[in-house]
Order: C-alpha cells, then structure tokens, then sequence
C-alpha cells in the first residue's frame, strides 16, 4: 500500500487556496470553477509533458504488443483502513494490466463527484492518488471531471484506464493451463474486504486491520523476468475473491481446482473477524493479491521468488490443476474433509473496489 507517511508528507504541501470548501455544481460546468479547480489542483499535481498539452486526450508512442484496461471504483467508505478510493483506483488498474503480463505505462482519470465534497477530502484523494501513480511508475495523462447534484452519487466515483507494454516473456492466456499446473497466491487474503467491515461495522482490533492495496507491477516483472512463459495465468481476486476467480477459470478449462486450506495464507485478526462476521475468507475482496498458475516444474521457485519481496512474503502453492472433477474446485479442508467452492451467489461485500 501506500504509506502513510509518504502521504502524509505531501499532504503538508499546503491545498491550494479555492473559492470555495466543497464541490458546487458549478465546478462540474467546464467554466470558470471548473478550470480554477483543474488548474489550482489537478493539473500542477499530475503535471507531466503529456498531461500539460491539456488535449482531449493524450498522444504519444509506445513500442511492441500493448495491452489496455479500464475499471470504475465506487467503494463505500472512500477512505479506510490502510488507503482510499484514490490510490485504490491506480493501484487497481496498473494491477489488471500487470495480470495481462504488460508493463503499465500511461493511465487516465476521471472523477465523477457528489456536490457538497469537502475541498480538504478531494484534496487528500488527490494526493494519494499522486503517492500512488509515482510508486508504481506510471503517468497520469488525461482525464475528466463531472459533478452530480446531492443524492445522485456518494461523494465521489473515480474510473481509470491504462495502457502497458507486454513484456516480451510473457505468454498470459487461460489455453496455456493444463493438468499438474500448481496455484500459488502472492500473499495473505481477506485483507481488504475485511478492512472496509471493519470501518461499516466499528469492529476494533488489537491491532488494525488494513487494505492490502498495492501496485504489484514490479513483482510480476520480476516473475516474468525469470520465469517467462512458464507463467500460464495470473489474476488478481478482487470482487469474489480467491473462490470466484478460481471457479471462472475451472469452468472457462473444463478442468478441476484442488485447495488445501492449510496452506492458504491469512492473517489471524482476519480470520477471526471472519469468523464473527460469518464469512468465508476465500470470497473476500483483495486489493494487493494475485493468483498465479505456473508450470509445475517451476512452481516452489516462484513461490520463493515471491518470498523474498515484502510484497508477496506470504505467497504460498494453494493447489493443482487436475482432471478430475472438471469445472470445479475443491478444498481439501485442515480437519481432513472436503468441500465444493462454489462461485459467489450474490453480493457478499457491497461496495469494496
């Protein structure tokens, strides 16, 4: 994630000085407010050659096979444990690009704001976002603004879309899994989901329980550095968790998933919080966790791979692709029972990304 201290060191760059304490319908109008907010804030925050053309959009090259993404971020609360809606939205486009094996690169924004934000909140989300966008490497080069009268929205909706360079060892795509594959998750689940509860329910811990997002673009990198094409597959388990993205997969192969829960890593205050909460770990929502289906031959040294970066120290072979029992996973439980996993009926988690 982010630090905290990053962020809060710039947020000790003074906000600019606006007309007004909140977003008014007038800032969303493309006249005068709106440019003052863009200009006061916005533009000198991101400010990059690219970005500083002030186009309808961005123009500029890049280099060998691209790959592009776009997702559209409505947490509730915009701020939580360990980050916010901000950095959530760059850390989870640069991750869905990562995934795809490419090199993210250039991302856009765009806010879609309730009237009557304060000017402190969308300050601080601005910041975050920078803090965020710096630390995995990329560029903000273009974007967009609305506002939406009061009750029409929930302080603020953010959408980002990226584009990336594949890397050149990479060959991502569900055909290249077969039989004996092992899968692995880079680190603790349940982390994020249990975050935003947390918040919504005023549960406290001994310790607090935070978000796990975090660009992960420099581990794969590392992965596909060493590894290339023995890479079959990598997701990220956001909305549905670790349950519904494996389900998609065994279905989408026609093969079968098998889990043993004791090697999936979770932190002890978050499996206990889902315990009191009544629910199951494996279909909450992460935010700096992927999956990674490799080759068997390969799979305990990109286990220790993953180890070694604090990233991904938890990461842990969960389980093997086999023939049997094709279109579903199973977990073989730590009492020596076995379950079906199915796929998440309904919403267990509103609003978490």
């Amino acid at each position: 994630m982010v630090t905290s201290q990053k962020i809060k060191m710039q947020l000790s760059c003074p906000m600019p000085k606006l007309d007004f304490d909140i977003i008014t319908l007038g800032h969303g109008s493309g006249g005068t407010l709106t440019n003052r907010l863009l200009n006061s804030g916005v533009f000198s925050l991101f400010s990059n050659p690219l970005l500083d053309e002030k186009h309808d959009g961005a123009i500029f090259s890049l280099e060998g096979k691209l790959a592009f993404s776009t997702d559209s971020y409505v947490i509730h609360p915009v701020f939580f444990p360990g980050g916010n809606i901000g950095e959530l939205a760059i850390n989870g486009t640069v991750n869905d690009l990562s995934m795809c094996g490419a090199l993210p690169k250039y991302l856009s924004l765009s806010f879609i704001i309730e009237e009557g934000l304060p000017m402190t909140e969308f300050w601080e989300i601005l910041i975050s976002i920078k803090a965020a966008a710096e630390n995995a490497g990329v560029a903000i080069v273009t974007g967009d603004t609305k506002v939406v009268e009061k009750g029409k929205g929930d302080k603020i909706f953010i959408n980002t879309s990226g584009v990336g360079v594949v890397h050149e060892n990479a060959d991502i795509k569900i055909s290249n899994i077969k039989a004996g594959d092992k899968i692995i998750i880079s680190n603790q689940i349940a982390a994020h989901g249990i975050a935003i509860m947390s918040v919504r329910e005023g549960l406290e811990f001994e310790t607090e329980i935070v978000s796990d997002t975090q660009n992960l673009n420099d581990v794969v990198k590392d992965l596909l550095d060493e590894f290339g094409n023995d890479i079959h597959l990598m997701r990220d388990p956001t909305r549905g968790g670790v349950a519904s993205v494996l389900n998609e997969i065994a279905k989408d192969t026609k093969l079968g998933m098998n889990l043993e829960e004791k090697k999936i890593p979770i932190d002890e205050q978050v499996q206990g919080a889902c315990e009191l909460l009544g629910l199951d770990p494996l279909y909450v929502a992460n935010e700096g966790v992927f999956i990674v289906i490799v080759d068997n031959a390969i799979a305990d040294n990109v286990a220790e791979l993953l180890n070694k970066n604090d990233k991904t120290k938890f990461a842990s072979v969960i389980g093997t692709v086999v023939d049997e029992h094709k279109g579903q996973v199973i977990l073989n439980s730590k009492i020596g029972g076995r379950r079906v996993v199915n796929m998440l009926s309904g919403e267990q988690l509103p609003r978490i990304c």
